[in-house]
């Protein structure tokens, strides 16, 4: 089939102008982290008939994909078009002319949600402690609580001893019950940066009376500073905000630039056929399960503001968030709107009729095919989870150089 091209030079032009457009990876995630633009999304061209009508669900949005020269292009056109996929066009040249063009590639998987992350921190100085620094304060027997914001497995596969489970939209709805004595120390922990810089600066920005404090590097950092991990936690905080936490994170969510809407604002959204919306639960998977709103997809809102690029690949989409208590949605939109995202949070809608159902979740991909993160398991080289700290570090400046981002910091 013959296939339109589009310049790199176009690809940029529609994210600065905040056009629709879903940048396709056709590699296997191990190689699509090994380089790729900003905005760009992963689908492998095997999981085309597994993803696509999950992350892309309008069949005319316009699609542009490419390669590194192995000659997928032509098998992932055909597959969308076997789908009924109908704007797909190729980057013409593919990744060898996005870097002849002098464009930035960025490594890793969910690297513009992780370059935020350290922008915040730059604009923000997000507090932290070192590894040394929190380890002397668990020894000391210190007044301190420890809120592990990874998702549960994670957490349950190695953690910071005494840390409790609290991913990370649940903070401002949790901390409450978590730390109960304002003078209690909350020190906020993921694997590496982004989900602890993310949490820190959460609690800060919704008012929490405690100071807060960012786990330096996370349990990467635990690890190269030779504290040892914890295996098998089961510790889950309870609900409890602090007083003033909801009103707090809906004014957050609100200075972020959010918009509330009616259930029949909502529907003129989905009726709108010439625009992307997605639209996400971000409550945890036990309330989604037990009753949601019939279209949600389920996504816990932490690992939305990590996994943007997963969740909704379409750049320049519409995104509308449900909880059945606010707090979360509010605090999840307020970091995707900072991210440039049009996004919104439903008001209300949980005392109609409701789905009981689980999570969807996708067939997982050969592991063989899959990138291992650094900072993922308990075997993992400690060169490596240096390198990935230092590849975080120049974020910020790989930000400014690729210049695409249209990110804002409240």
């Amino acid at each position: 089939m013959k296939l339109s091209t589009v310049t790199p030079a176009d690809i940029r032009r529609a994210l600065l102008l905040r056009e629709e457009i879903a940048l396709l990876d056709l590699r296997f995630e191990a190689a699509f982290a090994t380089g790729h633009p900003l905005f760009a999304a992963n689908m492998a061209v095997d999981r085309i008939a597994i993803e696509a009508a999950v992350r892309l669900p309008r069949k005319d949005v316009p699609i542009v994909i490419y390669d590194d020269g192995e000659g997928l292009v032509a098998s992932g056109a055909e597959r969308f078009a076997a789908l009924g996929y109908s704007n797909v066009r190729a980057l013409d040249g593919g990744l060898k002319a996005w870097r002849a063009a002098g464009y930035e590639l960025f490594e890793d998987v969910n690297s513009y949600s992780k370059a935020f992350g350290e922008l915040v921190e730059a604009r923000r100085h997000t507090p932290s402690f070192s590894a040394d620094e929190v380890a002397k304060l668990i020894a000391d027997k210190a007044n301190i609580a420890i809120l592990d914001v990874r998702r549960f497995d994670e957490y349950a596969t190695m953690n910071i001893p005494g840390s409790v489970s609290v991913p990370g939209a649940e903070l401002v709805l949790r901390a409450g019950q978590a730390a109960p004595d304002p003078e209690t120390t909350i020190i906020v922990n993921c694997a590496g940066r982004t989900r602890s810089i993310i949490g820190t600066q959460s609690l800060i920005n919704a008012g929490v009376p405690n100071k807060v404090r960012a786990l330096r590097n996370g349990t990467i950092g635990w690890t190269l500073a030779r504290h040892t991990l914890n295996h098998g936690a089961d510790r889950r905080g309870a609900i409890g905000s602090f007083e003033g936490g909801a009103a707090n994170a809906r004014d957050v969510a609100y200075r972020a630039g959010v918009r509330h809407v009616s259930a029949n604002e909502m529907a003129a959204l989905v009726a709108t056929a010439d625009r992307t919306l997605y639209r996400f639960d971000v409550r945890d998977a036990e309330d989604y399960a037990a009753g949601h709103l019939p279209g949600f997809r389920h996504y816990p809102g932490g690992q939305l503001v990590q996994e943007t690029d997963m969740a909704a690949p379409v750049r320049g989409a519409r995104i509308v968030l449900t909880d059945d208590k606010g707090v979360r949605a509010d605090m999840t939109a307020s970091w995707l709107a900072q991210m440039g995202w049009e996004v919104y949070v439903l008001e209300g809608g949980y005392d109609g009729t409701l789905e009981a159902s689980p999570p969807l979740v996708l067939p997982k991909p050969d592991p063989a095919h899959r990138y291992r993160r650094p900072y993922e398991g308990t075997e993992v080289a400690e060169k490596a989870m240096q390198a990935y700290l230092d590849w975080e570090y120049g974020l910020v400046e790989q930000l400014r150089r690729d210049g695409t981002h249209g990110f804002y910091v409240i």
